[in-house]
């Protein structure tokens, strides 16, 4: 491993966080030592990471989680004070031997196999494969769903937002005060990002991850303001020249002369709100962007912004814009913009009519979707709650499923036919179709040659005999790389500018029917005509027989 790669590893490690072996279900632990009782010690199991169903009533989830995954993997290690612990509760008869076993304990006999973060991913395949000691893959269980089950929801949300608002919007992530607890907020913030926002509210997210942050102030910042006299000082350089200019004598002749061109008496605007956004903007001259909606948007926030930003212009800066948080968002967004041309025409300003307008306020997909339709002017949404919380589906549901023990599969019988896994080492592959879209997703025996371009393989669904069809491919992507293995890293996790890349790029492989919001089209996954038989012939062996009378 060269140097670079040990450095990224050390990095990682220090960013592990509360991510550790006791971040687990009780009953793994108590299973460990029922294994180790019954001399299981030396059995080598597969298990398959993967969930039943895509989450939001859509037909795609994103994958993300795994560099996480694989810092806990490096990181896993019985501390003497979580042995500790185990002693004193876990019951008296559990025998000292075995707390000798559990402090030795690392992942150097686990390989990880996974599809590459950051993919499209689907029902049935498995995100992560885990090889190795059946007891260590057992105890890897619970802290592993927990990694990846929040990351692929979150990831998914967010693709789904940035779907609906198109490429020439900015979305940002406003939602650490409505997350669950700072540890969701900081993950939301990370994987919001992946997903496709643009940047995040969350400081620490942005130290931590390299999102740029983005902000303005909240209500309180105006209302702190009741009179022109609250303001302590007025005086801001030109850019240019150094030259001192009064913003506040500036503002309020601006106000004036824009009243008049948008029919809104300079009485009718809050004093307080003027002087809180002259404030700000001797602040941050050039990064000013206000909040308008403290009061009324139309008859004061607009008109103090535009003699705010105005007077800026005097002082040789350029204002950013606006940030409406209640109220019609598609018809004071129309309003807002209507004013800047008239502003930008009236003074000879071109760069005033394109000025930024964010709009915040509980918003949604549907929200987002709605206001498309009545030809909104927004060019950026700030959005919280609904997208840390995942408010329409809270969890993805993720399983891990023993699948093969010692050489032998293994197959989980329901009769919820949904719940029956696939059993066996299995690999997974992507055909796409003559168009360049992927077409299925084919999950076969790891004993199988892999399919191959042009050569028609038969697909079959796996639960469904009537459901068969031949593909043949005009490309193939394995979706599994090795990236744990021998005790370290093998394949280094993308930088997240790089995942959220692969997060646009994979979404474009998709016919559009699939992602669309309403009624999308299901994507097909099969496996091979040789699985699908050693599926049911598995399954025949290990039902049980019932017997009439």
């Amino acid at each position: 491993m060269s140097s670079e790669e040990i450095n990224k590893n050390r990095k990682m490690a220090r960013q592990n966080g509360i991510v550790q072996p006791l971040l687990t279900d009780l009953y793994q632990i108590t299973m460990a030592y029922a294994y180790w009782k019954a001399g299981k010690v030396k059995d080598v199991a597969v298990f398959d990471l993967f969930f039943r169903t895509n989450p939001f009533q859509g037909e795609f989830t994103i994958f993300a989680g795994l560099e996480e995954c694989l810092k806990f993997l490096e990181n896993f290690h019985y501390s003497d004070s979580d042995i500790q612990y185990l002693m004193q509760t876990l019951p008296e008869n559990i025998e000292p031997e075995f707390f000798v076993y559990l402090k030795d304990l690392t992942c150097k006999d686990i390989k990880l196999s996974a599809i590459e973060e950051g993919s499209v991913v689907f029902p049935r395949v498995p995100l992560l494969r885990v090889e190795g000691p059946l007891i260590v893959a057992q105890l890897l269980e619970t802290t592993l769903l927990t990694l990846v089950n929040f990351a692929s929801l979150m990831a998914t949300n967010a693709a789904r937002y940035r779907m609906v608002a198109g490429k020439n919007v900015s979305l940002l992530e406003f939602g650490l005060r409505r997350a669950q607890g700072p540890d969701g907020g900081l993950s939301a913030s990370k994987y919001a990002y992946i997903g496709g926002f643009d940047g995040t509210s969350n400081v620490l997210a942005g130290k931590m991850f390299n999102i740029p942050v983005r902000g303005t102030h909240a209500h309180s910042f105006v209302t702190s303001f009741s009179t022109l006299e609250d303001i302590h000082s007025v005086v801001l350089r030109h850019v240019d020249t150094q030259e001192p200019c009064n913003l506040l004598e500036l503002a309020t002749e601006w106000r004036k002369r824009v009243s008049a061109i948008i029919d809104i008496s300079p009485e009718e605007a809050s004093d307080g709100e003027l002087a809180a956004l002259i404030t700000y903007a001797l602040a941050f001259p050039s990064g000013f962007l206000a909040l308008v909606d403290t009061y009324d948007v139309k008859r004061s926030g607009l008109l103090n912004f535009c003699a705010v930003a105005l007077a800026l212009n005097d002082c040789g800066y350029r204002a950013v814009g606006i940030r409406i948080d209640s109220g019609d968002l598609a018809y004071l967004s129309v309003l807002a913009r209507e004013t800047f041309e008239s502003i930008a025409e009236a003074f000879k300003l071109p760069w005033f009519a394109k000025l930024t307008i964010v709009a915040s306020n509980d918003i949604n997909e549907e929200t987002i979707l709605s206001l498309n339709e009545q030809g909104h002017k927004i060019d950026c949404f700030g959005i919280g709650t609904h997208l840390v919380t995942c408010q329409r589906q809270p969890a993805l549901g993720c399983v891990y499923k023993l699948v093969e023990i010692n050489g032998q599969p293994r197959i989980k019988l329901s009769q919820d036919v949904g719940k029956v896994t696939i059993p066996g080492h299995k690999e997974a592959y992507r055909l796409f179709g003559a168009d360049g879209h992927a077409l299925i997703d084919l999950l076969q025996r790891s004993s199988e040659p892999a399919p191959e371009v042009g050569q028609k393989v038969l697909c079959r669904h796996p639960f469904q005999e009537s459901k068969r069809a031949y593909v043949s491919p005009s490309k193939v992507e394995h979706l599994y790389k090795v990236y744990w293995k021998d005790g370290r890293i093998c394949t280094m996790p993308k930088p997240l500018h790089e995942v959220r890349e692969r997060v646009q790029s994979s979404l474009r492989t998709l016919r559009q029917d699939i992602k669309r919001n309403l009624n999308p089209t299901p994507y097909k996954v099969a496996v091979s005509d040789d699985l699908y038989s050693f599926i049911h012939d598995l399954w025949l062996q290990n039902a049980p027989i019932g017997e009439l009378s």
